[in-house]
């Protein structure tokens, strides 16, 4: 069975962070592993308290994982410091992780900040170049791109910052830019992945299950694009199923209803 580890916050409410990643690399048919960055406090409707652990037990976690399971793929989402990002990149290096995918987690769904300044400087020198793929929200990217993002032609020229920093980029769509359309810019070409926005309150976490479920299938093997096409399928299914992902009560079983669509390929 192929594995990924994700390097997270754990959200109490089990609807983003470590809780939603390991449900999602699971349901995607993969053995999930984690690395908790912090403890949050915190449900669909805000983040009341966060508890970052040193530096030094996130790297015991990390080498926990890799010197027992070697993990295939790599997700890395909420890191609150620069002194954190530095242990995850000088560690990512040292074992030659591959299949690395970052979701540069800077605001909650609510509006609570994740991630201090210095963090956004350290994710852009000292992870970004290790990771095969980074998944910022729209005004994620304004942030790393350092520009006003109103258009798709905006979203092009986003991706085309960023990925200077020796990465791939998959813009998210939504945010008044469009209704669900993502693009993927990978090898400098840019690849649209069209999508209709799903009319559900059940949105917090769909930035961790996304790049959890891409993490999932770059461990299986599939190529990147269509690592990200079956990712987005996945959430997809997941909110017009109404799927619990925030607000209300949506019926769990369709995730697994979900499950024998993905777990057993490839």
């Amino acid at each position: 069975m192929k594995t990924a580890l994700s390097i997270a916050g754990s959200d109490s409410c089990g609807g983003a962070g470590i809780q939603a990643d390991l449900k999602t690399m699971t349901l995607n048919g993969v053995y999930a592993m984690s690395a908790i960055t912090a403890l949050t406090a915190q449900n669909t409707c805000g983040v009341t308290d966060i508890f970052a652990v040193s530096t030094a037990f996130l790297k015991e976690q990390i080498d926990a994982v890799f010197t027992d399971i070697f993990p295939d793929a790599v997700k890395i989402g909420m890191v609150l410091s620069a002194e954190l990002i530095q242990v995850i990149a000088e560690r990512l290096r040292f074992y030659q992780a591959k299949n690395v995918v970052v979701d540069p987690v800077m605001v909650a769904t609510s509006g609570a900040t994740l991630a201090q300044n210095n963090a956004v400087t350290a994710m852009t020198t000292l992870l970004f170049p290790v990771a095969t793929l980074v998944t910022p929200n729209i005004p994620e990217a304004e942030v790393l791109a350092q520009m006003t993002i109103r258009s798709e032609k905006d979203m092009l020229q986003a991706c085309e910052i960023i990925s200077r920093y020796g990465c791939s980029v998959l813009i998210k769509g939504g945010h008044s830019v469009n209704d669900a359309n993502d693009l993927l810019y990978h090898d400098g070409k840019a690849k649209w992945f069209r999508g209709e926005r799903i009319d559900t309150q059940n949105t917090h976490g769909t930035g961790c299950t996304l790049s959890s479920a891409i993490a999932a299938n770059l461990a299986k093997g599939f190529p990147l694009d269509v690592a990200v096409e079956r990712a987005k399928t996945y959430v997809a299914g997941a909110l017009s199923a109404m799927l619990a992902l925030g607000h209300g009560n949506g019926p769990i079983h369709h995730a697994f209803d979900l499950q024998s669509r993905f777990a057993d390929e490839k």
